[in-house]
């Protein structure tokens, strides 16, 4: 009792403001790439007693959200911290944790594919369902076949590089990008596929 009444309580209120300006500051630390101050949060944090899941969804979440495919993995290292906490609990579950921050703090960062997430959501919202094209469509019935379904569908695996010319938006987003990689990490190799993808396409060699 002598000791718990020597030790310092950390001002923290799970239901409070400082509770989510810690969490704030956590994910603003690995957003930032710095591994030292995310460190600090996450043993503020834990020391004041915070639910150590609440921690590790909000670790997976920033994986998606803030580094994406600029680092695929990310998200692999997240989870796996959540699962190795779950599976061995505290006190040592700090430490797959501190591992899991460590690395998405220094992990190459890019938001490319949150970014087209809400662009897409956004047509939907306000274009509502749009029609599937016809060749894109199932014709599981003579009928269906009979009125165009499948249609002219180009199975890309007939063709070389399996990349083919075709339009599989509705027909009132015809052309749309939504999803634009960064020059960050492993993105840019997605970012240089899909710049050749579209030259195979122009060239006619699909």
């Amino acid at each position: 009792m002598q000791e718990a009444l020597q030790k310092k309580a950390l001002a923290y209120d799970k239901a409070g403001e400082e509770h989510y300006n810690v969490i704030s500051a956590f994910i603003k630390s690995m957003r930032g790439s710095d591994p030292d101050a995310a460190l600090y949060w996450l043993m503020r944090m834990l020391e004041a007693g915070e639910d150590p899941l609440f921690i590790a969804r909000r670790m997976i979440i920033l994986a998606a959200e803030d580094i994406g495919n600029a680092d695929p993995q990310a998200l692999q290292v997240a989870v796996a911290a959540k699962d190795a906490l779950h599976f061995v609990g505290l006190p040592e579950g700090r430490i797959p944790l501190a591992q899991a921050v460590t690395y998405l703090a220094t992990a190459p960062k890019s938001n490319a594919s949150y970014k087209a997430m809400l662009a897409a959501a956004k047509d939907v919202e306000e274009k509502g369902a749009l029609p599937v094209p016809l060749h894109l469509r199932n014709a599981p019935t003579a009928l269906m076949e009979k009125l165009g379904y499948g249609k002219d569908y180009r199975y890309a695996h007939n063709f070389p590089d399996h990349i083919v010319e075709q339009q599989h938006l509705p027909d009132a987003l015809k052309g749309k990008k939504y999803y634009a990689p960064s020059d960050s990490g492993y993105e840019k190799t997605i970012q240089e596929r899909l710049k050749n993808w579209e030259e195979k396409k122009r060239g006619g060699k699909s």
